[in-house]
């Protein structure tokens, strides 16, 4: 008997190595210290939360599908016109949909080699070979992802700060990255982490896009904003990028009770100030007591972010798997990052007062 034949998927799905996020709890039930996915462990501001329980009467009506009021917040905080803002359902939403939209089958899309795992998912979905540049001691090097774009590149994906590194390129380098690449290359600059920095545009990154046809800015309410069980995210760019993002993206890309709490985190700058602040005092610490660890083998690279990337010996007690093994016994939770090519590394998240203090005596254990 012949069997019909089944709907396939295109061929280059099955290249595609699903996301996979961190870890969220252990085993027997006991609840963890997580510090695996760069979340604000302070939480979003008190209006952000008065806003969700204000608005969760109305989940019955469709969201504004275009999110003028959140737009116009955005816009008034960073001046950007609003018309060249899209809110997505967290900025991976915009990551993922620019290659569907300027990529053909064939194509390739660069990223850095030690980078957020969506670009290359964004790639192959679209068809397209993701080119992995090399770095230079975990810090992006703008040479190497020039000498990485082919003919065939549509688009150059650019975390800064970096995720998992957590180390950033100043505007002067970012300013020569765009210099270099062919005006027909989309550069897309991930700025998932800028609150973390004092300067609103630390990269000079949304000030291009203001004026270049080929820029475009991404940033989430995932991370200082505390949001990120919300799933807000927003770009900004060219206007014929943004117009191309609106024909392909859903109908009503973000809930109504997000964007409500979105348009009130945006207008409590005060908290946005607190959390950087204490993001800064506390990743200092935890800097700190890896550095006095360095007799073992292990490193802090240094973050601009919420999160320190910590290398490691590759074998012995002071592994990143047996410190992994030490944080869990603990009952902390952290990132181990074999699949995104660091074995040797661990990325631990910046937690409260309390929380790195619990990782600082985890540490203390292990080195006693």
């Amino acid at each position: 008997m012949t069997v019909p034949p089944a709907p396939r998927p295109n061929p280059w799905i099955g290249a595609i190595a699903p996301y996979t996020p961190g870890e969220a709890k252990l085993p027997g039930g006991v609840e963890p210290i997580k510090l695996s996915s760069n979340e604000n462990p302070w939480g979003p501001s008190p209006v952000a939360i008065a806003a969700i329980r204000a608005h969760a009467h109305g989940v019955h009506r469709y969201p504004d599908g275009a999110a003028h009021r959140l737009r116009e917040r955005i816009g008034f905080l960073h001046g950007l016109d609003p018309a060249r803002i899209v809110v997505g359902t967290g900025s991976d939403d915009i990551l993922q949909l620019l290659p569907l939209i300027y990529c053909a089958a064939g194509d390739s899309v660069v990223h850095v080699r030690h980078g957020f795992m969506v670009y290359p998912i964004a790639a192959r979905r679209a068809g397209a070979e993701p080119l992995a540049a090399p770095d230079r001691d975990y810090v992006a090097d703008v040479d190497a992802i020039l000498a990485t774009v082919r003919t065939d590149t549509r688009i150059v994906y650019l975390a800064n700060p970096n995720n998992p590194t957590g180390t950033m390129i100043p505007p002067a380098e970012l300013a020569r990255l765009h210099a270099g690449l062919r005006p027909d290359v989309l550069l897309v600059v991930d700025q998932a982490y800028a609150e973390y920095q004092d300067d609103p545009d630390p990269d000079g990154a949304l000030a291009l896009a203001r004026t270049a046809a080929n820029v475009v800015v991404t940033r989430t309410f995932s991370k200082i904003y505390g949001l990120g069980g919300l799933r807000v995210g927003w770009g900004s760019g060219p206007a014929a990028v943004i117009e191309a993002l609106n024909r392909v993206r859903t109908p009503f890309p973000t809930a109504s009770v997000s964007l409500a709490a979105a348009e009130a985190a945006v207008a409590d700058q005060e908290w946005v100030v607190r959390c950087r602040e204490a993001n800064r005092t506390e990743r200092a610490r935890l800097e700190a007591a890896i550095g006095a660890l360095g007799n073992h083998g292990l490193r802090a690279v240094p973050s601009a972010a919420n999160f320190v990337l910590v290398t490691c010996p590759e074998a012995g007690p002071f592994s990143a798997a047996a410190i992994k093994a030490r944080f869990e016994a603990d009952g902390i939770i952290v990132r181990h990052l074999p699949g995104q090519g660091l074995p040797h590394a661990l990325r631990i998240s910046v937690g409260t007062h309390d929380e790195t203090g619990r990782v600082i005596e985890s540490l203390a254990r292990l080195a006693a």
